[in-house]
């Protein structure tokens, strides 16, 4: 008979992690990432000096922009190299790549939890379009981060005539997860937990590479009666570890919110303060969503569609979906994004993404960084040595059929109010948005073009549409002049300009 899973504490689960291993870990902002095993490593490693160079992999990103999640990590001789989804929440990761002294990959996360399942399997690798013609390209650096990453992740091969992406697989011999409840036979369910994220595939890809699973637990019981609730079955996991609750708050904004993790009443958008720059692009975003659609909204500005549409009752008229799992309900932001309230099903992640990739989104709304004259768009570096990655930017923009970037059109300091049913710009923005060339591809104009999707760039003084020869402005905010507000504060000019005002209804108080 199989042996009973092994109880021990978090200390002594970690130092079962040997050096040079490959890491996998579990978790989406806060949702799912199992704090007290990634503080415990940090300490271990900072008491004892071990393990050491480990191979760090993630799909999404985790940490709260400060000392939590991923960011407990970040130590020279403890990491060798980080192959991440999303690097902006993690910023001691993203120092530590910026000064060369771990390699550093950023490939779409929709591609790593696809990625976990192929390593589980021992397949060659993933085969898709996803990526292509944007910086994780190999023709565009292949994702790589630094000098010091050399070796190829990705590489363009040609099969049937066309050309794809093929994205290597490697080893996990380590798996780091969380879960509600363990029994006795270490079955793993996710009651409590807001996600389902990739648990499985990490499980699997380790243990069949000859490697450990270790799985934060709330509780432990004897029996799990439901043998459907099992997200990771015993026969996977090698350590399991009792929180008691301590690391093991449901989000690194929230305690425990019950409505994640229930379908109740119908959910309402959190009341949001928006600003008036934020409330006007709400409101023009969320006319181009139609009765029946389903939707993705990024976080940042695309957050204000959801308010919006809750205060004019259009709420449930589509259905808002997270690249997280989450199906239906109302998208939570700041350090509790990726959940949802009172959502109707919640997918594992990896599944999410088979249904993006396969065309499943109508429409996708997304912030920008930068946005240039052939409608490509930066979402990921910031200038002066910051970047935050793409997370599922990548996945979910190339295959939805309509894609609305949504962003103010002028970036630090910028201050608007509505007066009169118009528009009055109190401050610019200090920084373009619309610049001459993007500083890095993550959305490439030309390549969407060609895959024949509808694409608006909507801030809150003009409308822009995404055309066969690059941008043409299609409507200007009432109260802003063309030449002075729009297009003598971009980089360049627009290929057409033939514009009409914006609707009325985006200038109400």
């Amino acid at each position: 008979m199989r042996a009973l899973a092994r109880i021990v504490s978090a200390d002594v689960a970690v130092a079962a992690i040997p050096s040079g291993a490959t890491v996998a870990v579990s978790g989406f902002v806060g949702a799912g990432h199992p704090e007290a095993l990634t503080a415990a490593l940090e300490a271990h490693f900072l008491r004892a000096g071990s393990p050491r160079e480990l191979t760090l992999v993630y799909c999404a990103g985790q940490g709260d922009r400060g000392e939590r999640g991923l960011n407990h990590l970040a130590h020279r001789g403890l990491l060798k190299r980080v192959i991440g989804g999303h690097w902006g929440l993690a910023p001691k990761l993203g120092r530590m790549v910026l000064a060369d002294e771990i390699e550093g990959y950023n490939l779409p996360q929709g591609v790593l939890c696809a990625l976990l399942r192929e390593i589980a399997a021992k397949r060659p690798g993933i085969f898709t379009k996803v990526g292509m013609d944007t910086f994780i390209d190999p023709l565009n650096g292949g994702g790589r981060l630094n000098a010091s990453t050399t070796e190829p992740l990705v590489e363009r091969v040609r099969l049937d005539g066309k050309d794809w992406l093929r994205y290597r697989t490697f080893p996990v011999t380590v798996g780091l997860l969380r879960a509600t409840t363990a029994d006795a036979r270490g079955n793993l369910t996710l009651e409590r937990e807001a996600l389902i994220g990739e648990v499985l595939p990490i499980a699997q890809a380790a243990k069949n590479h000859g490697g450990i699973v270790i799985a934060q637990v709330e509780r432990v019981v004897e029996r799990i009666a439901d043998p459907k609730s099992v997200r990771v079955p015993g026969i996977l996991v090698d350590f399991i570890v009792e929180s008691g609750g301590r690391g093991h708050e449901q989000t690194f904004g929230e305690a425990f919110n019950e409505s994640y993790v229930t379908n109740g009443a119908d959910a309402a958008a959190q009341s949001s303060a928006l600003t008036p720059e934020r409330k006007i692009i709400g409101r023009r975003v969320l006319r181009e969503i139609h009765r029946g659609d389903i939707v993705n909204l990024g976080i940042g500005t695309p957050e204000a569609v959801a308010v919006v549409a809750a205060e004019t009752g259009r709420l449930g008229e589509f259905t808002l979906t997270l690249e997280s799992g989450p199906i239906g309900g109302v998208p939570a932001g700041g350090l509790s994004f990726g959940c949802s309230a009172n959502p109707e099903a919640v997918v594992d992640q990896p599944a999410q993404f088979d249904f993006y990739d396969g065309g499943g989104l109508d429409v996708a709304v997304l912030g920008a960084l930068e946005v240039d004259a052939e409608g490509s768009v930066n979402v990921s570096t910031m200038g002066g040595g910051r970047f935050a990655g793409v997370g599922g930017f990548v996945n979910i923009t190339h295959s939805a059929k309509r894609v609305v970037f949504a962003c103010p059109f002028r970036a630090d300091g910028l201050e608007v109010v509505v007066r009169d049913g118009a528009l009055h710009i109190v401050r610019d923005g200090a920084k373009a948005k619309f610049v001459r060339r993007v500083a890095q591809v993550c959305f490439h104009g030309p390549s969407a073009r060609a895959r024949g999707q509808q694409v608006l760039y909507v801030t809150e003084r003009a409308v822009f549409e995404l055309r066969e020869d690059g941008l043409h402005l299609l409507e200007l905010a009432p109260g802003v002049s063309l030449d002075a507000d729009v297009l003598g504060r971009m980089e360049f000019g627009p290929r057409g300009v033939s514009w009409g005002l914006m609707p009325a209804a985006c200038f109400v108080k």
